[in-house]
């Protein structure tokens, strides 16, 4: 069943908005002297990135100016010279893409944590989906209902989602009735807001929200491992982006990595 042009209209301006919003709050220009730290990092890891930037301020090592989105969003940005000097992707892949053309220090990459790939749906929703091979997403989401997860075609979550779902054998009639969300947070949003019947998000996006629940886990051989490199970026490479990594691999930021979900490796 398709989806409605009216609705698709509302929601891709929604989507377009949140695109130009995070545009304008990551200049490509140089930061002047004094302005402290930049670290871009994938949506998913806002709440813990946020903390270890208190941890950062706490430990005398000074402020960090944090920018959350799509990894996709982030690498070409930093592509295009943005004024990050560290990057944390939500998978390999788009480390990869900055890696090639020596945009990021090879030297300082490190894969520091893992996640969970669950299927989630609204909190008063009565759904207990058996995530294994024959899944039918289409009783799950009911005559017009849709799914949300992030775009397959450059978002990481996405990426995960389509391969998981492909590897249950639900991916061909599943990605008719998809919603392609620019990130993590904004595909929880869209399952917070009743506006999907269901979602394909990280464990510990779904632990943010009183709104969700956790329907389903999906096995962790349907998809890639969820991992999460960082890495200095060569253009901005300096000792304060170093203390930053050095502190990403601190026992006290091990801390709130484990206490925000993730698996540290």
């Amino acid at each position: 069943m398709g989806i409605g042009r009216s609705w698709v209209r509302r929601h891709v301006a929604r989507a377009l908005f949140a695109g130009c919003a995070l545009a304008l709050a990551v200049p490509l220009q140089a930061q002047p002297a004094g302005a402290g730290l930049t670290v871009f990092a994938a949506a998913s890891l806002q709440g813990a990135f946020e903390d270890i930037g208190r941890l950062h301020q706490q430990q005398g090592l000074g402020a960090v100016r944090f920018a959350f989105g799509a990894s996709s969003t982030l690498a070409r940005q930093i592509e295009q010279g943005a004024p990050a000097a560290v990057f944390a992707s939500a998978d390999e892949a788009w480390m990869d893409h900055l890696a090639q053309r020596r945009l990021v220090v090879a030297a300082t990459r490190r894969t520091l944590l893992g996640n969970r790939l669950v299927l989630v749906v609204p909190a008063t929703s009565p759904a207990q989906p058996s995530l294994k091979p024959g899944i039918d997403l289409g009783a799950l989401l009911g005559r017009d209902g849709r799914w949300v997860t992030g775009d397959p075609a450059h978002v990481p979550l996405g990426r995960y989602a389509q391969q998981a779902l492909t590897h249950l054998g639900a991916w061909g009639a599943a990605q008719t009735r998809l919603v392609r969300a620019e990130n993590a947070r904004v595909a929880l949003a869209f399952v917070e807001r009743g506006e999907a019947a269901a979602g394909v998000v990280y464990e510990t996006d779904a632990r943010l929200s009183a709104r969700v629940r956790v329907a389903g886990v999906f096995p962790a051989d349907s998809h890639a491992p969820i991992g999460y490199p960082v890495a200095a970026v060569t253009a901005h490479d300096t000792p304060a982006a170093r203390a930053f990594l050095r502190l990403l691999e601190s026992e006290a930021a091990h801390e709130v990595f484990r206490r925000h979900g993730f698996t540290v490796r």
